[in-house]
């Protein structure tokens, strides 16, 4: 996949296409099932892919106060982009200028002058232009003055009620459900950070722990202990992951993801990895004293194991 940066980095002999606009925040199955259509299409009539996203929530700029916790980054949104077999990604920078676009000159001056499209899919909910004035009935009036073909995209609605929205997932893994998360992502919660020194207590119990830096990316779940997987230079490991501050002991910071990886002490200090959690395993308490703790971490990681479906070695 062609990563442009920008529309700068759209070359002026930029084949035909068929595009998709959005967020993309999660990369979920709704985006997945728009994406799917998008490439089928293009594969059909010989046209690049492209998806067109941005840099930041446009909350960001237009009400912080009210713009969410994005999901995943944007290089995570790139890589689950890259999974999907679209040819392209164009990340626009959501600024000033690109906010107050009215509708018809977004469509004229990226979807046909830049991108040539002959086919945009979107979904029913879909808003462009300064302060959202264009909808999908404007982008299909749009679409038969300039020459491309309009496909919305129904909703996905695994219950029969409720449609895949970022919104839903940032619910279901506030509460830690990660399981429930990762049937409407399509892929395991994730969040990549750069491995830390801690204060070694997990060490000193003996079950060594990767801190991740505060810094990560991704939406962290809910505080507690889940099995997941930890990934280094695309090698997966089993581990026993805790999210919280660690109430038993003193001074460890708010939200602090620590990855126990089952059956082997591995070097990772200064590595960039990836943690992803599968399931919740329990909430985080405060013990009364330290063999209470390690009996209990000595469970989680039992519990793990048969999650994981991984044996002892």
């Amino acid at each position: 996949m062609k990563v442009l940066d920008g529309v700068g980095a759209v070359p002026a002999d930029w084949p035909e296409s068929a595009v998709s606009i959005g967020k993309f925040d999660g990369v979920h199955a709704g985006h997945r099932a728009v994406i799917a259509e998008l490439n089928s299409l293009a594969r059909r009539e010989g046209l690049a892919s492209v998806v067109v996203t941005f840099d930041r929530h446009p909350l960001a700029l237009l009400n912080p106060a009210k713009c969410p916790t994005e999901l995943v980054s944007v290089p995570q949104k790139l890589d689950l982009l890259a999974e999907t077999g679209i040819d392209a990604t164009v990340v626009l920078t959501f600024d000033h200028a690109l906010s107050s676009l009215p509708p018809e000159d977004f469509v004229r001056d990226i979807l046909v002058d830049l991108l040539h499209a002959k086919h945009v899919s979107v979904g029913r909910d879909f808003r462009f232009g300064a302060k959202g004035a264009g909808d999908a009935d404007l982008l299909t009036e749009l679409g038969r003055q300039y020459g491309f073909d309009v496909r919305l995209i129904d909703d996905v609605m695994p219950h029969g009620e409720r449609r895949v929205s970022s919104t839903w997932i940032r619910e279901l893994l506030s509460a830690g459900d990660v399981r429930s998360a990762t049937r409407l992502l399509g892929h395991l919660p994730t969040v990549r950070g750069v491995v830390v020194h801690g204060a070694a207590r997990g060490r000193e119990l003996g079950f060594p722990t990767a801190n991740l830096s505060p810094e990560s990316e991704g939406l962290i779940p809910a505080d507690g202990v889940y099995a997941g997987w930890l990934t280094d230079h695309g090698a997966r490991y089993p581990a026993a992951i805790s999210i919280g501050n660690n109430p038993t002991f003193d001074g460890v910071p708010q939200k602090q993801v620590e990855a126990y990886v089952l059956d082997q002490e591995i070097d990772l200090y200064d590595h960039v990895v990836e943690v992803a959690f599968v399931e919740h395993i329990r909430g985080m308490v405060a013990f009364t004293g330290i063999e209470p703790l390690i009996r209990q971490i000595e469970d989680d990681v039992v519990k793990t194991r048969a999650i994981l479906h991984r044996p002892i070695d």
